[in-house]
């Protein structure tokens, strides 16, 4: 069986020859004397996985970079035109007779010491990058149910699905109107504000469009406008099919309706299936980034294996208390700050459940053990903060030092900060 990229070859040589040539299945290495390489003569198979053993000075390094990879390099230089060549500068040939059956070549530094497993041949290459972009452009997106080729939905077929909801579940319609993307959006705000809608979600958050939102610049942002609020039941299918195609307008075909004590439903003009009522986002570059919320494992997070917070290390010396700096983790080391909201959380819990943060975090009873690593079970405490925006008491339900920083991992978009939040993490 050939691939395209086989029957392309053979093509070309007819087009050229007029004989068929079938691909070459070596890399035939003749008379190789670079370095301390002797007059070496083999075959390579292609297409397969190679690996080349021996003592130390034995060539395998001459053989590898500085005859295969230097060879395919410069001759795919060669191809390139004289204006692309000036800026790239001669290669010279390596020490050898002949290399027959050699395609261009990619070599990643042995000497690597990034260990980070979000780092891999495809991102240090960058053909991760191209990959993507092919993936987004030509893929087709199939049902991950029933296999079926996932097409548009109507708005007749949006309201039937939402229309079998349970009677009496109240939904709202969101327009999301930014996704992942950075910046202050104020325009959007001001847009929504002039047409007449009340409320928007900004990062899982409502906010009564009447207050003033000022949003972080440098912060990637998810916004939905609240379109109409309804409470499934019989009559309400015209209201809901104009509301529906309000939002289409405003997101350009996508919308998710929020399901209340229930899981939000993501609804596109472009994807879904008709069979199952599955919707899937538009297919774009960033579905196939594993370092990318968007396109990321939701169980693995885009490493290929699960990672767990783990307490040992993001408390490493037990023997220190809190205000000594016994948390380390990520986002956590300021709650040694008396201005930081974090310590104004854990000075809430010490008054709540009666501890001290200067006692040694080993000596705490495991009651108080437990609501510091896993939260308060629901139960909010009064947390009394005072900030540059102005000082307020605030009604938090404390997740727990595991589950915070579990979202937080989750949230970020910076491949940096996830990489220092593996550092708290176990393979579990």
């Amino acid at each position: 069986m050939l691939d395209a990229a086989q029957i392309i070859q053979l093509l070309y040589s007819y087009e050229k020859t007029g004989v068929i040539c079938m691909a070459k299945q070596y890399i035939k290495i003749r008379g190789a004397n670079e370095h301390n390489l002797k007059n070496i003569s083999l075959d390579i198979p292609r297409n397969e996985l190679v690996v080349l053993t021996g003592l130390s000075g034995s060539g395998k390094s001459s053989l590898a970079f500085d005859t295969i990879y230097a060879e395919g390099q410069r001759r795919y230089m060669e191809s390139l035109s004289s204006y692309a060549r000036q800026f790239l500068g001669q290669m010279e040939k390596p020490d050898v007779e002949s290399i027959e059956g050699l395609s261009p070549a990619i070599s990643i530094d042995q000497k690597s010491t990034n260990r980070n497993p979000r780092s891999t041949v495809g991102t240090v290459t960058e053909i991760y990058d191209y990959m993507r972009l092919l993936y987004a452009r030509i893929g087709i997106p199939h049902c991950p149910k029933c296999g079926r080729e996932i097409k548009k939905q109507t708005v007749d077929q949006m309201v039937d699905h939402i229309m079998g909801l349970p009677e009496k579940t109240k939904i709202q319609l969101l327009a999301p109107v930014v996704r992942g993307r950075k910046g202050e959006h104020a325009k959007v705000l001001d847009h929504a504000r002039r047409s007449g809608y009340v409320r928007i979600r900004i990062d899982g958050n409502m906010y009564e469009l009447s207050e003033e939102i000022k949003l972080e610049k440098n912060i990637k942002h998810n916004i939905d406008i609240v379109v109409d609020r309804l409470v499934v039941k019989a009559g309400i299918e015209k209201r809901l099919a104009d509301s529906i195609e309000t939002v289409m307008e405003l997101s350009d075909g996508l919308m998710t309706v929020d399901v209340i004590d229930g899981q939000p439903i993501t609804f596109s003009q472009s994807f879904s299936c008709p069979d199952c009522g599955i919707s899937i986002d538009e297919v774009e570059p960033r579905s196939f980034s594993f370092n990318n919320p968007f396109g990321a494992c939701p169980d693995c997070f885009g490493l290929g294996y699960k990672m767990e917070f783990d307490e040992d290390l993001m408390i490493p010396d037990k023997s220190l208390s809190i205000n000594q700096g016994a948390i380390t983790v990520l986002g956590w080391q300021s709650c040694t700050d008396k201005g930081s909201f974090t310590r104004a959380i854990l000075e809430a819990l010490s008054s709540e459940y009666k501890f001290s943060l200067d006692t040694p975090f080993e000596e705490y009873p495991k009651p108080v053990h437990d609501v510091l690593i896993n939260g308060t079970n629901g139960k909010e405490i009064k947390v009394h903060y005072k900030g540059q925006r102005g000082e307020g008491v605030y009604d938090v339900a404390f997740e727990g030092l595991v589950q915070n920083v579990a979202r937080r991992y989750r949230e970020t978009y910076s491949e940096a900060s996830k990489a220092e939040y593996e550092t708290f993490m176990r393979i579990t």
